[in-house]
């Protein structure tokens, strides 16, 4: 019975110690969208690129690397540097121009004929780099790099001349 109890206490004491350690933050990749695109008048495309943190942890987005595909034509470079704190489970917008090809710009203009029952096919995908927020170990950055790749359509805004959801 005695050794029961020292085997029970030392159980025991082994449990309280694994729990003092510290919380671990998981750290998961974020989605990376469209949430609009407006046409300028010099013919770039300014995209509102929205950021969502997936993360138990707070991440810092320094810059994204990537390439936009529209209706199946050439891709285009996608790039932006920045600096966004986004909490867990936040999301976050930023703004990137892009100059599409010929071939974007009459597949967007064949949408826009068709008002707000028009979809334009897009595909965006690349690499963001990021920083968890460790508030308990703010000396132990780790630098993360998540691919993504997100498909999805743009449509005609009704009553916003040249703007895309």
């Amino acid at each position: 019975m005695k050794r029961l109890l020292h085997g029970l206490a030392l159980v025991i004491l082994a449990c309280l110690l694994v729990a003092c350690g510290p919380q671990r933050q998981s750290v998961f990749p974020p989605i990376i969208t469209i949430q609009q695109m407006h046409v300028q008048p010099d013919g770039a495309w300014q995209l509102t690129v929205r950021i969502q943190n997936n993360s138990y942890t707070g991440m810092n987005y320094q810059s994204i690397e990537g390439q936009l595909q529209v209706a199946q034509g050439i891709p285009v470079r996608v790039h932006a540097g920045f600096n966004l704190d986004i909490p867990s489970f936040a999301g976050d917008v930023l703004q990137v121009d892009v100059l599409p090809t010929e071939a974007m710009n009459q597949a967007l203009q064949a949408v826009a004929k068709k008002g707000s029952a028009g979809s334009l096919a897009y595909d965006l995908r690349g690499t963001v780099h990021c920083t968890p927020n460790l508030e308990d170990h703010p000396d132990n950055k780790n630098p993360r790099d998540f691919a993504f790749d997100h498909n999805d359509f743009l449509s005609p805004v009704p009553g916003i001349a040249n703007t895309y959801r």
